[in-house]
């Protein structure tokens, strides 16, 4: 069995390759623009080979590669993604096809919840898992002993979960929450920017936080009272505002959960990084 393997993220505008070694150290790294308009894939695939092989020592090391959208490992399919205009697209056959070797092929966000349970903020965790990435959109992973909760594809897609109360009522989550839902309601150009006027005393990016903390603190108290994960990891770029983040939203999960168990909330540890981790890590297991 290969000591290394490569795994690729394959991003709504970067294409994110590593190669790394069973402890998770990052051996070399590549990154390469997404083709885009690309609705074939054939121009994602040809960047994907190419990354492969500028990483590769002796073209023996297993490849993962994981995509956005709903994605069904099973069949090797990317049923939606809708940032790189695909539908129902056999992309695990293609990749294989021009890379004349097995692939390892799953969903981005499922991959950096494995990583970051092998070796970023929960690998001391065990137990249930979730990793909720927090950027242009919302989702979550949802492991269980190590393993992603697949669904045919669809588990974990928190973000579409409509808002139950407040202002936003009816609201998907992440058309209020996400990086972008933020920054728009602030009136800033992205959320790093809002997470500091935050610390300033901004009022209207401290309004704009307040109802995001408001939100989550819905979804992930469904979350929890259905899975009572042990330890929540929030990942994506908001993941960035650490304390100013974590702290309120810790505090307002123990205001509704009552009774249950509150998760320990952690910052991810990996950065963007953690889903070619992953990517890599399904290399290994699927030999």
């Amino acid at each position: 069995m290969s000591p290394r393997t490569v795994g690729v993220d394959v991003g709504g505008t970067t294409v994110k390759g590593v190669l790394i070694d069973r402890a998770g150290c990052v051996e070399s790294e590549v990154r390469r623009p997404t083709p885009s308009p690309d609705p074939d894939g054939e121009g994602v695939v040809a960047t994907v080979a190419q990354v492969v092989a500028d990483l590769t020592r002796d073209g023996g090391e297993p490849v993962g590669v994981v995509v956005p959208g709903i994605v069904d490992e099973s069949r090797g399919i990317a049923v939606q993604s809708v940032n790189l205009g695909w539908s129902d697209l056999p992309i695990a056959a293609m990749l294989e096809h021009r890379l004349r070797r097995p692939v390892a092929f799953g969903h981005d966000v499922r991959a950096g919840g494995l990583a970051e349970a092998m070796w970023g903020a929960a690998a001391d965790a065990g137990g249930i898992i979730a990793f909720v990435p927090i950027g242009t959109g919302i989702a979550a992973a949802l492991l269980v002993d190590g393993r992603p909760i697949v669904g045919e594809g669809w588990a974990g897609e928190i973000g579409q979960m409509p808002i139950r109360t407040g202002p936003y009522a009816g609201d998907p989550l992440e058309a209020v929450a996400s990086a972008a839902g933020i920054a728009r309601r602030a009136g800033a150009p992205d959320a790093k920017t809002v997470a500091a006027r935050v610390d300033s005393g901004d009022p209207r990016a401290c309004r704009a936080w307040d109802e995001t903390i408001d939100v989550l603190t819905e979804a992930l108290t469904a979350l929890t009272a259905v899975l009572a994960p042990k330890t929540i990891v929030i990942g994506g770029g908001l993941s960035l505002a650490g304390a100013t983040l974590l702290a309120p939203l810790a505090a307002r999960l123990d205001g509704q959960l009552g009774g249950l168990r509150r998760p320990a909330l952690r910052a991810a540890a990996l950065g963007d990084r953690a889903a070619a981790m992953g990517a890599a890590a399904l290399a290994w297991s699927d030999r």
